[in-house]
């Protein structure tokens, strides 16, 4: 772990800038840090910390998710460390450093290069000869630069940086979710099913309910319409009798 966060710490500040690393080091082995908590955990402006992103982000060192604030109703940005780029990055960074210091070792060994006493400039020679072997910044005369040291400085270093390249880098896997244990994923799992049987539960009791006081109330206008038909009825049957009793009455008459 020590080895995987000088890389990312060497690679941020190459690419990003020294002023990176301790916002890389907040972010380390973390996912979907909000840019608010970035800026009050580094002690920084959230300018400042947007700024350092974008950077990190244009190198596709960083990535990001955006969720929208329910109570606030803006949107905050979720970042998260790219660590196999961090890796490609670093093999990158090598080869370049390692082109750049061939191309120098082949100038310091091909031509001779010259320098005042004070060391204000290191001219080779075509530029020497231009300025007539004076210094252009404070005119003394130029005296041959002895860069055997910088050849030899020049050669440890392609030596060590290609068995650095040489080496195999510890594999970076993106930094994944933290997986929800298994007792808490059952017992939202049985919550869920108790809620969803508490909920049938009710809604058939209330079509019960309902269906009860649509029988009742059927059984009620039932009733009401036979009562309503029996009056009805004994309203109609003493106006017949009382026009039996009346013909009757004028038979005996006739008689």
């Amino acid at each position: 772990m020590k080895v995987q966060s000088k890389i990312t710490e060497d690679v941020a500040s190459r690419v990003a800038g020294d002023d990176v690393i301790p916002l890389i080091r907040t972010l380390k082995n973390r996912r979907d840090v909000s840019e608010f908590t970035l800026a009050t955990e580094t002690k920084r402006e959230i300018n400042l910390v947007r700024n350092m992103l974008y950077r990190l982000y244009n190198a596709n060192l960083v990535t990001s998710i955006k969720k929208k604030d329910k109570k606030k109703g803006w949107y905050i940005y979720y970042w998260t460390l790219n660590l196999p780029r961090f890796q490609y990055l670093a093999k990158d960074l090598i080869k370049n450093r390692l082109s750049q210091l061939k191309e120098r070792l082949k100038r310091e060994k091909s031509s001779s290069f010259f320098m005042c006493q004070q060391n204000c400039i290191r001219l080779n020679f075509e530029q020497a000869t231009d300025f007539e072997f004076k210094c252009p910044e404070c005119g003394e005369l130029l005296h041959q630069d002895d860069n055997t040291k910088k050849i030899k400085e020049i050669e440890r270093e392609i030596k060590v940086l290609e068995k650095e390249f040489k080496r195999k880098l510890p594999v970076m896997k993106a930094i994944k979710e933290k997986p929800v244990k298994k007792k808490k994923a059952k017992k939202k799992a049985n919550t869920k099913l108790k809620k969803t049987k508490k909920a049938k539960k009710k809604s058939a009791k209330k079509t019960k309910k309902k269906l009860k006081i649509l029988r009742i109330s059927k059984f009620t206008k039932q009733k009401v319409s036979r009562k309503a038909n029996a009056k009805l009825k004994s309203k109609k049957k003493p106006q017949k009798a009382k026009k039996k009793t009346v013909k009757k009455k004028s038979k005996k008459k006739k008689k």
